[in-house]
């Protein structure tokens, strides 16, 4: 399916009287052989390791392998435990499991790259605060991690996933655009629902660039996970309502590919721009590696 635009993805779905997610289901059984069971099963793992890594971070402190981060996930769970939060439960929850997930990875725990591994936390937070507080069967949550899936297919088949090639807007924007097409679904949205949520996480997260502290996962990545999964929940909660994405989504990733290509060098991944070259960040790659960056 992945050779395919949405909209055609959507159209086809009409045609056959099938869902998003059972289209992506379908693709999955031809291309893997698989069977539908196996396909839905393999899934369902998926969001238990998803799980895990949004709530490991949040019982006891974990610190990167750096050393550099580490702890901020128990410590907003600690915040939201005292009342003090600012947000709803299902925000506030979005947001402590984000911060988890993006630890877990930055110690070397077992994460889903979904898409990737600097945007892992997106998804399952995104998907997880809304299931648990809304009481959504653990079916409701693995038919909506489809239907992020065809999402990220679709932006990785026609764009980029990677941040080294379209920067952060294609990590944590193309993660938010998933999240928010699946929390739709798992709120009983259409699918076109989905897409206009997609498409407006995935505009409001344009631009954004890639400008890792020392080269690693950790110094900017873990709260952008944050921020993505509340993007991803605003724009879920807007297309819920009906408001629509003006520029159809298939053309939102047209448009953040060409920015991202758009973008230099420094701002993709390299950790020599932005972020990673202020005098702090500058400062934290030299007590790290023993040696000043060569810019």
């Amino acid at each position: 399916m992945a050779e395919f635009w949405m909209s055609e993805i959507i159209k086809e779905c009409a045609r056959q009287r099938i869902s998003l997610a059972e289209y992506i289901i379908r693709g999955e059984c031809e291309n893997s052989g698989s069977t539908r069971e196996q396909v839905i099963e393999k899934m369902g793992k998926m969001l238990d390791v998803m799980s895990s890594a949004a709530n490991g971070g949040l019982e006891a402190p974990i610190r990167s392998n750096s050393g550099l981060t580490g702890g901020a996930a128990y410590q907003y769970h600690q915040y939201i435990g005292q009342g003090s939060s600012l947000l709803g439960t299902v925000m506030s929850s979005a947001v402590e499991m984000a911060l988890s997930c993006s630890e877990v990875n930055a110690a070397m725990g077992r994460i889903v790259a979904c898409p990737t591994a600097g945007s892992c936390g997106i998804v399952p937070a995104a998907v997880l605060s809304v299931g648990v507080s809304h009481q959504k069967s653990r079916e409701d949550m693995v038919m909506a991690l489809f239907v992020a899936t065809g999402v990220g297919m679709v932006i990785g088949e026609h764009a980029t996933l990677a941040g080294a090639d379209g920067g952060c807007q294609a990590e944590c924007g193309a993660a938010a655009s998933m999240a928010a097409a699946a929390v739709v679904n798992l709120m009983g949205g259409s699918d076109e629902q989905a897409l206009h949520g997609a498409a407006i996480a995935l505009k409001n997260m344009l631009g954004l660039v890639c400008d890792p502290v020392c080269g690693l996962v950790e110094i900017p990545c873990i709260k952008r996970n944050a921020i993505g999964a509340s993007t991803a929940l605003v724009s879920a909660d807007m297309a819920l309502a009906g408001v629509q994405s003006y520029i159809p989504f298939d053309e939102v990733v047209t448009a953040m590919y060409a920015i991202g290509k758009q973008l230099p060098a420094e701002l993709r991944e390299t950790g020599r721009g932005g972020l990673a070259v202020t005098k702090t960040g500058l400062a934290m790659y030299e007590t790290l590696f023993g040696t000043p960056m060569s810019l």
